[in-house]
């Protein structure tokens, strides 16, 4: 602490001796940096880096959408791409890709929650599921390296900013909701709050319970949430609670052919082979901060808190002796996980807007520290000896400042940098006398213990130009890094393979990119497009034929997006985005291989018509994605996941404090997947010689045809 302690009293007097009271003619201005001010437990830069392809989703957008959940709210912005798992319920098992990352997205799009990191130190990242959806105010999307320099590592295909409801308005309000759907599919969502004079207390909680599309995919949730803030005209706080509680069954992939160890294939795809695994997920945090106006122009804010998250999953063995036939009436559990994750971390900072060498200028400078415990056991099956105990700790540091100068009425140009320490210990703690593989391995199971410690950057150039009115041009360039999270570095874990030990010793990805781009905003018309290139090093990605993660040679993407919105009458408006990525390997055995699991082309398109004020609305989504690699296919000799296209439609009202919705979701019954693993044959081991892929197999996790979702409920 001694050493954070230090940056802490360095970085607040710099602050100080900067910052000048703004006059008004000096205050920041233009469409894209007219930045406001901080609000404590909300943001850190309202959402915009000068320079970056941004946009806003905001909760009229989330109410009035189709979709059911937030991964397929957020896949009707530009440039996002979706995997899911699990038929897409509420969100649960699916993935939010930003720039090209395929299913390495959780650990390479940044999730914030009012400004602050919520990407967990493993492999599931953040829980789209356990935000409530009526609990949003809007959604930040910022693409690029950029947000590395404000918010740390991860932040390398963009960030995800949710701001929540944390300051309603004076007097007391509430709201109640119902929905229910296709496959059991029922959801009860209700918010209260009220505020008078500096106080405000808010809560937010649905529950939700679904059977899913397949056998063994049924899913129950709570999430809820509360704050308390108090805010005066110099100063303010507040406290955030929330908490979560969730059991997923795991239906697992089908194969596309038949096979002699499993039942099910791709040609009943509600079927499971996997009808008795499941996972569970605890999380509570606590989160508070104040902030005061130490002098006219400088603001500090301090945030702090706590993250806890517990996680059990069970896999069983449904091929047992003595026939070695599948038969659930049989299985025994195979391997068990339990898993608790602790965050915590203290983030101060200052916001400091005022004027330096006669230009208008806003700093923004602080410190962020988070330490991160990650203890797992993996015995074969619950209440037994484990196998492997993992123990991980994970501690980072970081000094940044991004500063943003109007140096003509026309042109804003903003400089920022990090510097962060991060250092892990790891420790793998084997136990043979309850490895029923003992002796069996290639090389020793044991992972040889991790200590290590070592400083990254990142840093940003960017600028904005309003050549008139209506036309804005773009640019910036960005170094950003991601470290390897706790389940990355343990692999499988699986203490019944005859696999590589845990990889403890990944090193740091980096990437550097650069973008360029136009916003056109005149009347109706909303335009915003870039093109892009990124550039990778030590990628970090799981190889399914070795159970284990690695860094990959040199990589590489290359894209185009654009959006676009059209207000055609007071009553319709229709909007339309499009994009195209290729991500490559530039160097080693794979050069020029496309990347798997990233379609080189997606879209969306939608309109919205207000048939009746507010008493009868209609919305209309559509969605598309274009072929991409299977997972597992690096050398790119499998078939390739087929591109499919998606339109749900919702029709609605609302009448006084009443208010309902239909939704008909994948209307036209398309039958597809998102997702797929190739066979990627096996190395070679003591067992026998390597085995090459089986050209043309893979599993695949099918995702349900036409559901329907209706809703209602009360505003009070």
């Amino acid at each position: 602490m001694g050493l954070q302690l230090h940056f802490s009293g360095a970085v607040l007097a710099l602050g100080v001796l900067l910052a000048q009271p703004a006059r008004a003619q000096d205050s920041l201005q233009g469409g894209t940096v007219s930045l406001p001010p901080i609000d404590v437990g909300t943001t850190r830069l309202g959402g915009v880096i000068v320079g970056t392809s941004s946009s806003v989703i905001t909760a009229e957008d989330i109410e009035r959408s189709p979709a059911q959940n937030l991964p397929d709210i957020l896949a009707q912005q530009a440039g996002i791409q979706t995997q899911h798992l699990y038929s897409a319920t509420n969100g649960t098992g699916s993935t939010v890709d930003l720039r090209g990352f395929g299913v390495f997205a959780p650990s390479n799009v940044l999730i914030l929650v009012n400004g602050r990191r919520y990407q967990d130190f493993d492999l599931q990242g953040f829980d789209f599921s356990s935000i409530p959806l009526n609990s949003i105010a809007r959604i930040e999307i910022t693409r690029g390296n950029s947000g590395a320099v404000l918010w740390g590592d991860g932040a390398v295909g963009g960030v995800i900013n949710i701001v929540t409801k944390t300051k309603p308005q004076q007097g007391a309000s509430g709201r109640v909701e119902g929905l229910a759907g296709s496959y059991n599919y029922y959801e009860g969502r209700a918010s209260a709050s009220v505020a008078s004079g500096p106080w405000s207390v808010s809560a937010y909680g649905n529950a939700i319970t679904s059977n899913g599309y397949r056998v063994n995919s049924g899913l129950r949730e709570q999430n809820a949430t509360g704050n308390i803030n108090y805010q005066v005209q110099n100063w303010g706080a507040y406290i955030n609670i929330a908490g979560d509680n969730q059991r997923q069954s795991l239906p697992g992939p089908l194969p596309n052919r038949p096979s002699g160890f499993v039942p099910f294939w791709l040609n009943t795809p509600q079927e499971s082979n996997t009808p008795l695994d499941w996972a569970k997920k605890q999380g509570i945090s606590f989160t508070s901060g104040v902030n005061a106006t130490l002098t006219p122009g400088v603001e500090l804010i301090v945030d702090g808190g706590v993250r806890r998250k517990f996680q059990q999953a069970t896999f069983y063995s449904y091929n047992n002796p003595p026939f070695f036939v599948f038969d659930p009436s049989t299985a025994v559990p195979m391997n068990y996980v339990d898993t608790v994750l602790t965050t915590s971390s203290i983030t101060p900072r200052l916001d400091i807007t005022g004027s330096m060498f006669g230009f208008a200028n806003r700093l923004l400078t602080g410190i962020d520290f988070y330490n991160t415990q990650y203890n797992s056991d993996r015995p074969t099956g619950f209440g037994l000896p484990p196998v492997h105990s993992y123990d991980i700790r994970q501690t980072t540091l970081g000094l940044y400042a991004m500063n943003t100068m109007a140096v003509r009425p026309d042109l804003d140009i903003s400089l920022g940098g990090r510097v962060q320490n991060n250092s892990v210990k790891a420790v793998d703690i084997y136990n043979a006398a309850v490895d029923p593989n003992a002796g069996g391995y290639a090389s020793n199971p044991q992972a040889p213990p991790l200590d290590t410690s070592e400083w990254q950057w990142a840093a940003h150039l960017g600028a904005d130009w309003r050549a008139n009115p209506w036309l804005t041009v773009f640019g910036r360039a960005a170094r950003s890094f991601r470290l390897g999270n706790a389940d990355e570095r343990v692999g499988s874990g699986n203490p019944f393979g005859f696999t590589a030990p845990a990889n403890f010793g990944l090193q740091t990805q980096t990437s550097e990119d650069v973008e360029g781009g136009i916003r056109i905003k005149n009347g109706p018309l909303n335009i915003q497009t870039s093109v892009f290139a990124m550039w990778l090093t030590n990628e970090i990605h799981f190889i399914p034929a070795l159970l284990q993660d690695t860094n990959l040679d040199p990589t590489r993407r290359l894209g185009w997006e654009a959006a676009a919105s059209y207000q055609v009458t007071e009553d319709v408006r229709v909007r339309g985005g499009v994009s195209y990525v290729d991500a490559r390997f530039r160097d080693g055995p794979y050069a020029g291989n496309e990347i798997p699991v990233i379609s080189a082309w997606t879209g969306n398109a939608g309109a919205s018509w207000d048939i009746v004020k507010k008493l009868l609305v209609l919305d209309v989504s559509a969605q598309f994605f274009g072929p991409r690699r299977m997972d597992n296919d690096q050398l790119n000799i499998q078939p390739l996941i087929p591109g499919q296209a998606t339109v749900d439609v919702k029709i609605g009202g609302r009448y006084d404090h009443f208010f309902w919705s239909a939704a008909v979701l994948n209307a036209f019954d398309v039958q597809y997947f998102d997702y797929a693993i190739a066979s990627g044959g096996s190395p070679a081991s003591l067992f026998g010689p390597a085995v090459p892929p089986t050209i043309g197999a893979f599993n695949a996790y099918p995702l349900a045809g036409r559901t329907f979702l209706l809703s209602a409920g009360a505003t009070f």
